[in-house]
């Protein structure tokens, strides 16, 4: 059986649309056994956090999608962006290397934490070609030179993913993971949710599942964790993603059907995201500890921890009684301590010697618990 519910049900789309294989698909579910409030309310997580050997998360459905059409297209090296500490730069990375391709990573400040110091190690770690700027202006003029430099010395220009691989394209890896949940419901390892919990960043995690779930004819609600100041998640993007998602699966395959944005299933949070981007509170904090003790998984304090702050909110305010609760973990579980011991932080550009020699954040999960 195909681990691609999405090319068993649409088979142009295997023809139309590039692919490579990097995840091991389906991705486990998991029933919270130990109450994690006192309602009635079933949990369940969906464990895309062991999406893959090396490293897992949400990021290596898109890039399934992703680096195939960059390799389709001749591509030699990738470009891509985040913040400094950015989970999709480095799996970016680690999966252009195991597919042949450079990455490039342009990379701009955020609040100091551990989870950048490792990341930052992973990416050298890998070959990344790591450039930090501290404004958006100045990495736009980043852009600019180094697509040049890669052109004189590749003979053409890097393939640029986005931020967050939230294209129509990266966005099609969760249409097909909404397919899989659906197979995962008919073959009874979960009942079919009420409501899906997940972090936004750049969207195209929520909207892949939105989409998907509005083609698999699941009825379940998705709630959108605001992880990300706008532009990167807006009302106006998550619409405007699905119908440019929508577009492309119909073009490339006429059976997949064009379906009216579901208003009345999906939800954008705002109330976990303050004080902004990368910044841990005392709620998120609490929440990682919570889905250590109660759930037995780890999740961090940018993306997961808030989303797991809005299931747990609105579980014990009564809003999920009688219902059952999906959390996507889109975090990657996967320890790579050995890969970054030897790796010496001075050996990096020297702009991003700061997260090294700087106190982390006061609040940093990672150094309470």
């Amino acid at each position: 059986m195909s681990q691609l519910p999405l090319f068993e049900h649409y088979p142009l789309l295997l023809k139309n649309l590039p692919h490579v294989s990097l995840a091991q698909l389906p991705t486990p579910v998991a029933r919270v056994e130990h109450p994690l409030t006192g309602h009635d309310v079933e949990i369940y997580i969906k464990r895309d956090d062991l999406s893959a050997a090396v490293y897992g998360g949400n990021k290596v459905r898109k890039l399934e999608f992703l680096l195939g059409r960059a390799l389709s297209g001749g591509a030699k090296a990738v470009m891509t962006f985040g913040a400094a500490g950015s989970n999709h730069a480095l799996a970016t990375a680690i999966y252009a290397r195991q597919t042949g391709l450079k990455s490039i990573s342009m990379l701009l400040p955020q609040p100091n934490a551990q989870s950048i110091r490792r990341n930052l190690l992973m990416g050298f770690h890998v070959g990344a070609e790591l450039h930090h700027y501290e404004t958006q202006p100045q990495l736009n003029l980043g852009v600019v030179y180094q697509m040049q430099r890669h052109l004189i010395r590749d003979g053409r220009l890097p393939h640029v993913i986005p931020p967050g691989g939230s294209s129509p394209i990266g966005t099609v890896g969760f249409v097909n993971a909404a397919l899989e949940l659906k197979r995962q419901v008919e073959e009874g390892v979960l009942p079919e949710p009420d409501c899906l919990y997940a972090a936004s960043g750049t969207m195209g995690t929520v909207i892949g599942l939105l989409l998907g779930l509005a083609a698999s004819g699941l009825r379940t609600r998705v709630v959108a964790v605001r992880v990300t100041p706008p532009p990167y998640t807006t009302a106006e993007k998550a619409r405007a993603l699905y119908e440019m998602a929508n577009g492309l699966l119909h073009d490339a395959d006429s059976q997949f059907p064009i379906i009216p944005f579901p208003e009345n299933r999906f939800e954008l949070r705002d109330e976990f995201f303050s004080p902004g981007y990368g910044v841990f509170t005392e709620t998120i904090v609490e929440a990682i500890r919570r889905a250590k003790s109660s759930a037995g998984i780890k999740i961090e304090g940018t993306y997961t921890g808030k989303a797991f702050a809005a299931l747990l909110a609105d579980a014990e305010s009564g809003a999920l009684r009688g219902k059952t609760a999906l959390f996507w973990h889109t975090y990657n579980s996967h320890d790579f301590t050995k890969e970054i011991a030897q790796v010496d932080y001075r050996a990096l550009p020297k702009e991003f010697h700061r997260y090294f020699e700087e106190e982390v954040q006061a609040l940093d999960p990672s150094e309470r618990i």
